[in-house]
C-alpha cells in the first residue's frame, strides 16, 4: 500500500490573503432583464442574501440584496415581472480583483457602510463575492465587537476609549501566544479602522474643497508593522486642476493646501488623543510640506531620487512605504506607480540605499554573543528596532522598488521577490522567521514594561533565557545574510 505524502497544510487565511481564499462557492447569478418574480424565488432555493447581475460577458453589472428587498421592493411595492435591472444597486457597487487582499475589502466596507463587494478576475469577469461575514469569520470575537464599535462611533470619547480596547485585546492576542505577524497585522488593521472613523468625523465638521483627496499611510502604518508603541506617519494628496501649469496654478494649489490644513491638523490632534502620538518629525498631514498635490509629491520623490543626500535617503525610508488609507484611492495609486516606474532603472539612488542601509549592522560579536552601543541611559541593551527588524525592513524595501514590487509590509515584498532573486522557500522562510521573532520580542518588551519612547525596542539580551538568546542571534544572522546580499548586488 503506497503511503500518501507529506504535504504542508494549507495555511488559513489571513487579513491579507487574496479575496480568492475565502470564495466558497460560485456566485448566484441572473442576467439584468431577468423578472425580478424568478430572483426572488433564485434567492430563496439557493438560500443565499445577495444575487449578481451580469451581462453577456459575465462582467457584473449590478448587485440586488436582501436590503434591496426590503427597501426596494417592500417598500415600494414593485412590479414582481419587471426586469430586476429596474431594483438593483449599481451606482454603489464595488469591485475588487480577486488579488486584492480581505483588508482592502474590510477597510472599504468599513468607509463606504457597504456588505458585500464584488470580486473579479483579470479580465472583469465575476469571480465570486464576499460578504462582511466572510471577513469576520477570520476576526476573533474582541476584533469584531471592537470593529463595529468604531463604525457605529459618533463621537471623538468612543474612539478614544476604542483605542484603549485595541491596545487591550492586542496585549490579550499576545499572551495567548499570537504570532507576531498576526499581532502587527491586527494591531494595523484596526488602528486602520479608528483612523478611517476619524477622518470620517472630523470631515463632517469641516467644509472640504470639492477635489480628490486622498489621507496617506507611511512608515511603520504604511508597511501594516505597527507594535504597540506607535506615532503618526501621515500626509495627504490632492489633485489640483492645472497643477504645475503657472502662477495661477500654483496659486490654486496653496490655497487648496489652506483649505486641507486645519482640517488635517485636527485630526492628528484626535489621532494624538487616540493614543498615537504626534510625529516628532512633524512628518503629518497638519503639516504643509506633507499636505501636496500629486504634481508636488512628484516632485518631492524626484527629487530624493536624484539628490541621494542623507536627508533624502531618510525620507526614502519613511514615504517610500506609502498606502492610501482615506479617500481617492487612485491619486496615491498614480503616485506610486510613477514612483516605482522610475525606481526600477535608479540603479545609482538604490546604490546609495543599499550604501546607508549597511552601515548599521546586526549586533553581533566575534568574542561575545551580542555587541552593545554606547547608551549611557541603556546600558547592555539593544535596541531591536534600529539594529534588528530596521535591518530587515530596509533591504526588502531596496529588492521592492528595484523589481517594482508595489507591496509594502515587508513579509509581502520578500515573498514577492524571492523568486525573481533565486531566493528558496527555506531562505524566505528562515529570514521571516528571524524578522518575526525580532518583532515579537519588540512587542513582549512593550507589553512587559509598558515602555514608550527609546526604551521602548531595547531590550537586555540576558533578561532572555539560553534557547531565546541562541534564536535571537540566528534572527541577527539572518539580518546579516539580507545586508550581505545588498552588498554582492551592488557592488559594496
Amino acid at each position: 500500500m503506497n503511503e500518501m505524502p507529506n504535504t504542508p497544510p494549507t495555511p488559513l487565511p489571513s487579513m491579507h490573503s487574496p479575496l480568492a481564499a475565502v470564495i466558497r462557492r460560485s456566485p448566484v447569478v441572473v442576467a439584468p432583464e431577468t423578472p425580478l418574480r424568478a430572483a426572488l424565488r433564485m434567492m430563496d432555493e439557493e438560500r443565499v442574501g445577495s444575487i449578481v447581475v451580469v451581462d453577456p460577458d459575465n462582467r457584473p453589472v449590478g448587485i440586488f440584496t436582501l436590503r434591496d428587498v426590503l427597501h426596494r421592493v417592500a417598500v415600494r411595492a414593485c412590479e414582481l415581472d419587471q426586469g430586476i435591472a429596474a431594483v438593483m444597486s449599481k451606482g454603489s457597487l464595488v469591485v475588487l480583483n480577486k488579488r486584492a487582499s480581505l483588508y482592502q475589502a474590510a477597510l472599504l466596507m468599513a468607509r463606504r457602510g457597504l456588505r458585500h463587494v464584488i470580486v473579479v478576475d483579470g479580465e472583469g469577469c465575476l469571480a465570486g463575492i464576499v460578504s462582511q461575514n466572510d471577513i469576520y469569520r477570520l476576526l476573533r470575537g474582541g476584533d469584531r465587537a471592537i470593529s463595529r464599535t468604531i463604525r457605529d462611533a459618533r463621537d471623538m470619547e468612543t474612539l478614544v476609549a476604542a483605542a484603549g480596547e485595541i491596545r487591550r485585546l492586542m496585549m490579550q492576542m499576545l499572551a495567548d501566544g499570537s504570532n507576531a505577524e498576526a499581532i502587527t497585522q491586527q494591531i494595523s488593521t484596526l488602528n486602520d479602522h479608528l483612523t478611517v472613523r476619524v477622518i470620517e468625523l472630523t470631515a463632517a465638521e469641516f467644509i472640504l474643497p470639492q477635489v480628490a483627496w486622498c489621507w496617506l499611510a507611511f512608515g511603520s502604518e504604511g508597511r501594516f508593522e505597527q507594535t504597540f508603541s506607535t506615532d503618526q506617519d501621515n500626509g495627504i494628496i490632492f489633485d489640483a486642476p492645472g497643477d504645475g501649469d503657472g502662477e495661477a496654478a500654483d496659486a490654486e494649489v496653496e490655497r487648496l493646501r489652506q483649505a486641507f490644513l486645519p482640517f488635517a491638523q485636527e485630526v492628528n490632534r484626535r489621532l494624538d488623543a487616540c493614543g498615537y502620538t504626534l510625529c516628532k518629525g512633524g512628518i503629518m498631514a497638519g503639516n504643509p510640506e506633507w499636505c501636496l498635490s500629486l504634481n508636488e509629491w512628484r516632485g518631492k520623490f524626484s527629487n530624493w531620487l536624484h539628490a541621494a543626500h542623507p536627508q533624502a535617503l531618510l525620507n526614502a525610508t519613511i514615504f517610500f512605504d506609502l498606502r492610501p488609507l482615506y479617500g481617492a484611492d487612485h491619486l496615491a495609486d498614480e503616485l506610486k506607480d510613477w514612483l516605482l516606474s522610475r525606481t526600477v532603472g535608479a540603479t545609482m539612488f538604490l546604490r546609495f540605499m543599499a550604501e546607508n542601509a549597511i552601515r548599521v549592522e546586526p549586533p553581533l560579536g566575534l568574542i561575545r554573543e551580542f555587541v552593545f552601543d554606547k547608551n549611557e541611559q541603556f546600558p547592555h541593551t539593544i535596541d531591536l528596532k534600529a539594529y534588528g527588524s530596521r535591518l530587515f525592513v530596509d533591504a526588502a524595501r531596496i529588492f521592492a522598488l528595484s523589481q517594482g514590487v508595489a507591496h509594502t509590509g515587508t513579509a509581502e515584498r520578500l515573498r514577492e521577490v524571492a523568486e525573481r532573486m533565486n531566493y528558496s522557500s527555506d531562505d524566505i522562510s528562515a529570514i521571516l522567521d528571524g524578522f518575526y521573532y525580532i518583532q515579537l520580542q519588540r512587542l513582549r518588551h512593550q507589553h512587559d514594561e509598558s515602555a514608550a519612547g527609546e526604551s521602548a525596542n531595547r531590550i537586555d539580551p540576558d533578561r532572555l533565557n539560553e534557547l531565546g538568546r541562541h534564536i535571537l542571534k540566528e534572527a541577527f544572522k539572518q539580518a546579516r545574510k539580507l545586508q550581505q546580499r545588498l552588498r554582492w548586488e551592488y557592488r559594496l
